[in-house]
């Protein structure tokens, strides 16, 4: 028998509870009721801050609330993905992130600040982002198969850019070199502008890239798409093969944003906003500019995210190690 004392302390957490819970499900469905802001790991400008712009824009509409972009590049995006940690977890500060700051620098950097598989909210991945093998078109290889039969015969001779160590570039070009047995040379830029040129001279005549770091250069001719590292062919490039049509198997690396809340954030928030992801990346107008900028709209929710994000934390770490890439 609960002595008298001990029953009234146990009705008093339990009506606690309930009050908690009952605010927690009446603040989740006024939500949101003030603009919401979201930490952009990211330079102003650059790929990811726009597609994220793009989707936040439709979002607005459905949500009744406009969304505010905080722009907090520097370490990789780890310095405003670690920011989002620290933020109430209300609904009223998002992230968006991607490949580096919530996978492939758990191994790349000795320390990130934050856990990205403990310290979020997944919401949704909303765009993937292959990267295009390009060449100088005065080099001699049509195809995926005969530039590695070059690369091979011409060891460490051919360069290809990237704006870093550890980017999205560098990482696709380290893996190719693992699946298709060459030795290549990476020359890092401090950003892609100093690339173009070197590519069109020949110096630097190879790249691992983002569409739009290279569409002015497939426009003129001056490069030659061999593949894209997705699973599928890219709705702004359909007549360029897949690694795997080209004849690499195993062969896929992408970039990848996703939007997530601070851990804690309650559920019925986190759907909300995924209901509005899932909604805004269905739209034509959404999918034509995604498609502009080389993006592939996407959207399999908070679990597959979660999912996702593990998994491609566990394939950056063995590839990165296998390279023997130092952690900065």
């Amino acid at each position: 028998m609960i002595k008298p004392k001990k029953l009234k302390a146990l009705q008093l957490v339990i009506a606690i509870a309930l009050a908690t819970l009952g605010a927690t499900r009446a603040q989740a469905q006024d939500y949101p009721t003030k603009p919401i802001e979201v930490i952009v790991p990211f330079a102003g400008g650059s790929a990811s801050d726009v597609v994220t712009r793009v989707l936040l824009h439709e979002m607005s509409k459905s949500l009744g609330q406009n969304f505010v972009v905080d722009n907090r590049p520097g370490a990789g995006g780890n310095t405003g993905t670690a920011s989002a940690t620290r933020a109430t977890p209300d609904g009223y500060t998002l992230v968006m992130s991607t490949s580096g700051p919530l996978a492939a620098n758990k191994a790349l950097f000795k320390t990130l600040g934050y856990e990205p598989e403990k310290d979020f909210a997944p919401i949704s991945l909303f765009a993937i982002l292959p990267n295009v093998v390009v060449i100088n078109s005065k080099l001699p290889p049509k195809t995926l198969l005969e530039f590695i039969a070059y690369a091979k015969a011409h060891p460490k001779e051919l360069n290809y850019g990237s704006v870093g160590v550890g980017s999205s570039q560098h990482l696709a070009g380290v893996y190719f070199e693992q699946i298709a047995g060459v030795e290549l040379t990476h020359v890092p830029y401090r950003n892609i502008a100093q690339y173009t040129p070197d590519f069109i001279s020949g110096q630097v005549p190879l790249g691992f890239q983002f569409l739009p770091n290279v569409l002015s250069m497939l426009n003129t001719g001056e490069a030659r798409p061999l593949a894209v590292t997705s699973s599928t062919r890219m709705t702004a490039l359909p007549n360029v093969p897949t690694a795997a049509e080209a004849g690499v198997k195993d062969y896929e690396t992408f970039g990848w944003l996703a939007l997530l809340a601070p851990a804690g954030t309650p559920k019925p928030i986190v759907d909300n906003l995924y209901k509005a992801l899932a909604a805004a990346v269905k739209e034509p107008a959404v999918k034509a500019h995604f498609v502009e900028l080389g993006a592939e709209p996407v959207s399999p929710g908070p679990d597959e995210l979660a999912k996702f994000i593990a998994s491609e934390t566990a394939k950056w770490r063995d590839i990165i190690q296998k390279a023997g890439i130092p952690p900065m």
